[in-house]
């Protein structure tokens, strides 16, 4: 299963999750909120109003903001 990325070119953790999964082999798609206003009103639904990123957003609707490998692991064995 995958899952979407919501991210900006110059988030540090968002480079440092997708380096992580990356290693991990974990396929994941990437949106730029930057690029795709649609795309930041999303990740302010999921964060209150703020547009935290990296935020994940699983098949299942739900989401997980700045977790770590581990967390994003657990929610795909979780949504599968």
């Amino acid at each position: 299963m995958s899952f979407t990325m919501f991210t900006t070119p110059w988030c540090g953790y968002c480079h440092r999750l997708k380096s992580q999964l990356d290693r991990e082999g974990i396929e994941f798609s990437i949106v730029d909120i930057e690029q795709q206003p649609d795309a930041a009103f999303t990740v302010e639904q999921a964060n209150g109003g703020n547009q935290t990123v990296p935020t994940l957003l699983f098949a299942d609707g739900t989401t997980l903001t700045n977790p770590s490998v581990a967390q994003v692991k657990a929610k795909l064995v979780a949504v599968s």
